[in-house]
């Protein structure tokens, strides 16, 4: 297997926004608009937020980021794999980095939102294989058929 390196990066590059662009069509074929939660390459450029891209051979194949709020609580968004690179355990090296993150930086707990239909299945058992538990609607989203979270305890 080729390696794969996984570092803190920009969103506002070529390739990433081609990441970004392939999530949002999966997404989209997977879950109805207004229950997508995306945040956009500016969004993720902006100060809250730290981009990480595993990249082989110099290809961005996945990413995920960390966004923080206030109250210690932080949040896992943007997780995406390229279809090819599944299976290499790219989501579950990125999930470890932001854990990591979160709770060098402090942070007390990790959530997240994800789509609730089985196409989102291997990013349940990433979430799971980590520690985090399904729960309630957390931050502002709203409880919805089409979406589930999840939650860390960082001081466990």
């Amino acid at each position: 297997m080729r390696s794969v390196t996984i570092a803190i990066e920009t969103p506002l590059q070529d390739d990433v926004r081609e990441l970004v662009a392939a999530l949002n069509e999966w997404a989209l074929g997977e879950t109805p608009r207004e229950f997508c939660h995306h945040m956009t390459v500016e969004q993720m450029a902006q100060p809250d937020t730290t981009l990480f891209v595993a990249r082989q051979d110099g290809r961005a194949i996945g990413m995920g980021a960390l966004r923080r709020h206030a109250d210690g609580v932080g949040e896992v968004k943007r997780m995406y794999t390229r279809p090819e690179a599944r299976g290499l355990g790219v989501g579950k090296a990125i999930v470890a980095e932001i854990v990591k993150l979160a709770r060098g930086e402090g942070y007390r707990q990790l959530v997240l939102e994800t789509g609730s239909v089985a196409g989102f299945s291997s990013a349940w058992r990433v979430y799971e294989g980590h520690g985090f538990q399904r729960c309630g609607a957390v931050l502002d989203y709203n409880d919805s058929p089409y979406n589930i979270f999840y939650s860390k305890d960082l001081a466990a």
